[in-house]
């Protein structure tokens, strides 16, 4: 039928103006909540970042006190949620399923229906969540949430039980910050259309990570990985990356639909592997990782000489979880993790000013077909 120009996946149409982050794919840059990630993500703890998106400032001293003791008090779930995780559990559910349906009832017990302080509940809880689920899978109990820990650590913490080292901590705060917010992604968009409807934002944080567990968004980090190991393992990047090309395949972690350079996150990211490796004593690894990616990039400029692919986020991201002890299976989880503080914002960004999000499609369809009863079919 007659209409506008087409734009499958709605590329390049802007439905929203926004605060909280923005991209340059042509020139690789990131800004987030004003600052460029290079900057917060080294800096700002996980809790600031989430103020900062919340608030559009960073928080004072006893601001950020106060902030980070609200989520804390935040963290707990109820045996109907834990039940729920034990039986996803038991039936090897993966963990992002685990996840969708422990933010569902995210609000369970809260008696709240104001959506910055189920905002704040959805923010605070999914670490638990994730790291009960993973509990359960290992045959133990979950630990329960250390209120004298930050965001960060006391994750680690209720994957373990161990309090984590202060490398390990960091090493993941700077994870966090660096995923936390990147544009009208996939998920994002999803939380704000639910939200745009006059939904509340624990359905939209429900349908947010519903849409992470696509592999086309958020998944890669695993299977890079297998990869990374694989390589490792063998001692021969190059002989994978000509293999893995000239079989057809995808080469994980590289390549970005935005980002037409280097992605800023991975730079991030590349660094903090780089510093955690270091103290942990563990650069063999690390240099198997700096030597794939220098193989990889040239053996794609070969096959692709006309388009630029270079590491993207998701690189990098595998080896710094790794590295400071969050399980491969939990890697998407562990985006959730961080991203929840995003989508937060994002929805009452939405609900500030807010109107319904409703694209319109093209119908490609039949337009003169004759009814005939079923008896004459």
């Amino acid at each position: 039928m007659p209409g506008s120009d087409l734009n499958r996946g709605l590329e390049g149409i802007t439905v929203a103006e926004t605060r909280l982050s923005y991209i340059d794919g042509e020139s690789g840059e990131l800004v987030i909540g004003g600052f460029p990630v290079k900057e917060l993500a080294v800096d700002a703890t996980y809790e600031e970042s989430v103020f900062l998106l919340l608030n559009d400032r960073l928080p004072a001293a006893d601001e950020l006190a106060e902030f980070r003791s609200d989520l804390a008090n935040r963290r707990e779930v109820g045996d109907e949620v834990r039940a729920v995780l034990r039986r996803a559990a038991e039936e090897e559910k993966p963990a992002m399923d685990a996840l969708r349906m422990g933010a569902a009832a995210a609000n369970l017990g809260t008696g709240e229906e104001n959506p910055r302080e189920d905002a704040r509940r959805v923010i605070a809880v999914l670490p638990t969540i994730v790291a009960a689920y993973w509990r359960y899978r290992q045959g133990a109990e979950p630990v329960a949430p250390h209120e004298e820990l930050g965001h960060a650590a006391n994750y680690l913490y209720m994957l373990t039980g161990e309090e984590p080292s202060d490398p390990q901590v960091r090493g993941l705060e700077t994870y966090l910050n660096t995923v936390i917010d990147h544009g009208l992604n996939a998920s994002t968009f999803s939380a704000r259309t639910v939200v745009s409807t006059e939904s509340d934002v624990v359905s939209a944080a429900a349908a947010a990570v519903g849409t992470l567990k696509g592999p086309l968004h958020g998944g890669a980090p695993g299977p890079v990985l297998d990869m990374l190991e694989e390589v490792h393992e063998s001692g021969d990047a190059e002989a994978y990356v000509r293999e893995t090309l000239e079989s057809g395949e995808r080469l994980m972690g590289f390549g970005h639909r935005v980002y037409r350079v280097r992605d800023p996150r991975a730079a991030v990211l590349s660094t903090a592997a780089e510093r955690f490796y270091e103290a942990a004593g563990d650069d063999s690894f690390f240099e198997t990782v700096q030597e794939f990616e220098n193989v990889a990039v040239d053996v794609l400029a070969e096959h692709k000489p006309d388009r630029r692919l270079e590491t993207n986020v998701e690189f990098y991201t595998a080896a710094l979880l790794r590295g400071v002890g969050v399980p491969r299976d939990l890697f998407t989880a562990t985006f959730g993790v961080s991203r929840v503080g995003g989508w937060m914002a994002h929805c009452l960004e939405q609900l500030d000013d807010n109107r319904l999000i409703r694209p319109r499609s093209r119908y490609v369809g039949e337009t003169d077909r004759t009814w005939t009863p079923v008896e004459n079919r």
